[in-house]
């Protein structure tokens, strides 16, 4: 792993600091009502993974989303791998990685590439440096703008709409992973169904289970999320706008609730 250097130790605790005072700043900021700042379009879903990399003296992991959604569905590693749906609840470990499991489940050197590769000359290169990354800014193997490039528009979050980009073939996802998954018939997809808004004059809410089936399946929602009976769920904006129901991905990875129009979308 990517480690740190006696000379860089001033630099590391500076960065300890840096950290410290940004996520004090954001637990006063949004206990106070301050908005935070909006993520760039590349910055909006990565995931700040910390459990144990700064106690091994190892640079943390930022874990990019758009990338990883572009090509394998959310039920795949939420389900089939084990990722909890809340960052950093997982506990990943090193030795996790190194014997198949989570990360380590693709970063094998054959579904991605590996902790270690060798080149035609047999030189092995250590590629710790790909996921611990922050604080060490390495050119990533595909840049967000050249490779969304054509990637058909949102309005929010990072600016892509993913669900057309799937339908008009810019992305293919993967949903089986060999040794991992397990093969299955899929489900029938259930109807869409309205969902009441409860505030006055607010267009009701049109839930597609074939969209969220596409990319979740069933297991991802239900049972812990939301109940199976219709209805049987009660929530509210405010839920949502906390992380909860539906804002455990919307805010965070799928598009923001500030795309009211995207779900209250039944003409009045």
């Amino acid at each position: 792993m990517r480690k740190y250097s006696k000379g860089e130790d001033v630099k590391r605790g500076t960065l300890v600091i840096l950290i410290l005072i940004i996520t004090g700043s954001l637990a006063f900021a949004s206990s106070m009502g301050v908005l935070k700042r909006r993520p760039l379009p590349d910055e909006y879903g990565n995931v700040f993974m910390n459990n144990y990399s700064m106690k091994n003296n190892i640079a943390p992991v930022i874990f990019n989303h758009w990338l990883h959604r572009a090509k394998y569905t959310c039920r795949l590693c939420h389900v089939d791998l084990g990722f909890a749906m809340k960052a950093g609840a997982t506990g990943v470990t090193e030795e996790d990685n190194k014997r198949g499991f989570y990360c380590g489940a693709c970063h094998n050197g054959k579904e991605a590439f590996g902790p270690k590769e060798k080149n035609m000359f047999g030189k092995e290169t250590k590629n710790c440096a790909r996921c611990h990354s922050f604080g060490q800014g390495p050119v990533l193997e595909k840049d967000f703008y050249k490779f969304t490039k054509e990637f058909p528009k949102g309005r929010f979050g990072n600016g892509i709409d993913w669900e057309k980009a799937e339908q008009e073939g810019k992305i293919r996802l993967k949903d089986y992973l060999e040794g991992v998954s397990i093969r299955r018939k899929p489900l029938s997809v259930p109807k869409d169904f309205d969902i009441n808004a409860g505030a006055a004059h607010m267009p009701e809410i049109i839930f597609s289970h074939r969209k969220h089936a596409v990319w979740n399946g069933c297991e991802v929602c239900h049972p812990e999320i939301f109940d199976v009976r219709k209805g049987a769920t009660k929530y509210t904006m405010s839920d949502i706008f906390s992380g909860k129901y539906c804002g455990v991905c919307h805010g965070k990875v799928a598009f923001p609730n500030l795309d009211c129009q995207r779900c209250h979308s039944k003409p009045i």
